[in-house]
């Protein structure tokens, strides 16, 4: 609202949501009265949040932001705004003064024009002049960050200037110019009443302490991931142990160590069950896992996350049949497995909590809509062990329907580039299953596209054959974009150098794999290299 700064046509922030501690209570306690499974902390709550398909639903959960920078090319879009009215307030709490200043030149300063205009800004922030000063503001919020309404696990210390920002650079997924300061996590000791094994989407049986419910970093903890048969051995964890535990980053709950002297002897050692504990089926263990798993594919608490997985937004995309949903259609035997969803009619869904005759025939438009979805999406969506999204579109390009990728043999799968025989021998597994091609034949049945769609290539000899590695950033294309050009023309592209690669496209920063490259010997290309080749 403040007229006196202009604001420019174009600006893009960054920033993280977050939902505060009394809104989290709020939304847990809401969901455990609808009989829905509550959030395990507010991160994956707030995320949750952000995924809903419904945008009203998300406004009810009361979000809330803090922007925390923009991108360098929206810090000069800012900076021509600034010369045309010459201002800028540099405290960001409640400083009389608005000195004058003719462009940015600084985080600080960025962040205190973002909140000029209207955005919301973390209030506790604070320049340092030494490393000292940033010693006594860690300390200063130590015990005090439990007091904000919202939960942190520790404090973002940067590089102010811009001009250092730019030469200290960034990895492909991290600035060189801030790092993260972590507290040492809250511990408490508590109880173990009990060890049970829950059983996830790909049948691993994963052990999970019970514990006596114990105030942890602000939330109640009463059950801790155990991960999997030898973490509990190596900790020997045992029922009826007194535990040490925290929060792994603030979120997770974690047991960290036995209290071996309150042993009383009473106590019981945990082995993992021979059957799985929701169907009965035997469990197995290959020597090169520390997994054990189910070995039905009918397990019904597989088939809830199945079920989830392959209607998700990056699988078959069926808008509107979330996890809740799922649940209710499983518990009412509506559907037994991923196909089923394909089978439900009018009468099946309508009446279920909150669906009447029109969210009954959009989720039911939603999926005839999916049955048209790309292979990839199917493949990826039949949760193949080792396949996933990036898999999938490979294997589409490379077979012309499921049925050819359904009798492909392990020789042929593992000669495909990015395959390899780990995924090879996982596929082969999947499509010797009884079930799962009872699944697939369900699917067929019901009219879901099982045929590829080939892009139509535009083969140019210098690249078609050829495998490429980018590494840095494009001034001139984006990664994707970079990627779709090469496959266009004939070429691959590879995450990684190898000794097969032929090009390294070298952008701005680049990272180990030029280093890589230079090893080897493998020709490199700078961006304007890169744009005759593809042009």
């Amino acid at each position: 609202n403040n007229t006196s700064i202009n604001i420019p046509s174009t600006i893009e922030v960054r920033g993280e949501v977050y939902l505060s501690k009394e809104e989290f209570k709020k939304i847990n306690t809401q969901r455990e009265e609808e009989g829905l499974p509550t959030f395990a902390n507010p991160r994956n709550a707030a995320a949750g949040s952000l995924r809903q398909i419904d945008p009203k639903m998300t406004a009810q959960r009361n979000l809330n932001i803090f922007i925390y920078g923009a991108t360098y090319q929206s810090v000069k879009n800012i900076n021509e705004s600034l010369k045309k009215v010459n201002l800028v307030q540099t405290d960001l709490s409640k400083a009389p003064k608005i000195p004058k200043i003719s462009e940015i030149k600084t985080h600080y300063e960025l962040l205190s024009y973002l909140k000029q205009i209207g955005l919301k800004v973390n209030p506790n922030i604070k320049k340092a002049a030494s490393f000292d000063q940033i010693k006594e503001y860690i300390e200063y919020w130590r015990e005090r960050r439990h007091s904000l309404e919202y939960e942190t696990d520790g404090i973002v210390i940067k590089v102010n200037d811009f001009s250092y920002q730019q030469k200290l650079g960034q990895t492909s997924k991290n600035p060189r110019w801030a790092i993260a300061f972590k507290y040492p996590p809250e511990e408490q000791i508590t109880k173990v009443l009990d060890i049970i094994v829950s059983v996830g989407r790909t049948g691993i049986l994963t052990p999970v302490a019970k514990l006596s419910p114990v105030k942890i970093s602000g939330s109640t903890v009463s059950n801790a991931t155990l991960h999997n048969e030898d973490e509990v051995k190596r900790k020997d964890v045992r029922i009826g142990d007194w535990v040490v535990v925290h929060k792994a980053g603030e979120i997770i709950p974690e047991i960290v160590k036995v209290v071996k002297e309150r042993r009383t002897g009473t106590e019981k050692p945990f082995k993992m069950p021979d059957n799985c504990p929701v169907c009965g089926s035997p469990v197995t263990r290959t020597p090169e896992e520390v997994a054990v798993r189910c070995t039905s594919f009918a397990c019904p608490a597989q088939q809830y996350e199945k079920i989830v997985h392959f209607a998700s937004k990056g699988a078959m995309d069926i808008e509107g049949l979330g996890p809740a949903i799922v649940e209710k259609l499983l518990a009412n035997k509506k559907i037994n497995d991923a196909a089923d969803i394909y089978y439900l009619k009018y009468d099946d869904i309508y009446g279920l909590e909150n669906f009447k005759e029109k969210s009954t025939n959009n989720l039911l438009s939603a999926i005839k809509k999916s049955k048209d979805r790309p292979l990839s999406r199917l493949i990826y969506a039949l949760g193949i062990r080792f396949v996933g999204s990036h898999i999938a579109e490979v294997l589409e390009k490379n077979f012309e329907s499921l049925d050819e990728l359904a009798n492909a043999d392990f020789e042929t799968l593992n000669s495909i580039f990015e395959v390899g025989p780990r995924i090879a021998e996982s596929i082969v597994s999947f499509f010797k299953q009884e079930q799962n091609l009872k699944v697939i034949e369900k699917l067929r049945s019901a009219g879901v596209n099982f045929k590829a769609q080939k892009k139509q290539l535009d083969l140019k000899p210098e690249i078609a054959g050829k495998t490429f590695v980018l590494t840095g950033k494009l001034s001139s294309f984006s990664r994707d974009e970079a990627k779709e050009l090469i496959e266009k023309y004939g070429g691959k592209v590879s995450s990684s150098v190898s000794k097969n690669t032929d090009f390294v496209v070298v952008g701005q920063d680049p990272g180990s794999k030029l280093t890589a490259a230079q090893k080897f010997g493998i020709k490199t290309l700078n961006e304007e290299e890169f744009k005759k080749l593809v042009e």
